[in-house]
């Protein structure tokens, strides 16, 4: 992937990061049990974050160390292969990933 499209997506998954925080923010976790709507559009987020974070490049990984990458695509790989067994207070305390509230 060039360096160019790798910052395409990292700024992609900036605004999926900062979508899941802003739809999160009214809400605490309990309401994952009830709301519907708001545990499936996290879902939904985070696994579109983190393939995105998938298709980054290596090289440019490696020049941001700072980000989480493996735990990034690790959470996309339990809500996509796990989809049956999510559990709910990783996924809270993943959406909320640096959210400044």
């Amino acid at each position: 992937m060039s360096d160019h499209r790798d910052q395409i997506t990292i700024r992609q998954m900036l605004e999926y990061a900062r979508q899941a925080c802003r739809i999160a923010e009214p809400y605490r976790r309990p309401d994952l049990d009830t709301n519907l709507m708001l545990k499936y559009t996290l879902i939904y987020l985070i696994t579109v974050l983190g393939e995105a974070a998938r298709r980054v490049s290596q090289p440019t990984k490696n020049q941001y160390p700072q980000i989480p990458w493996t735990e990034i695509i690790g959470m996309r790989n339990r809500l996509i292969h796990g989809y049956d067994t999510i559990d709910l207070d990783l996924l809270w305390d993943r959406s909320n990933w640096n959210c400044r509230r």
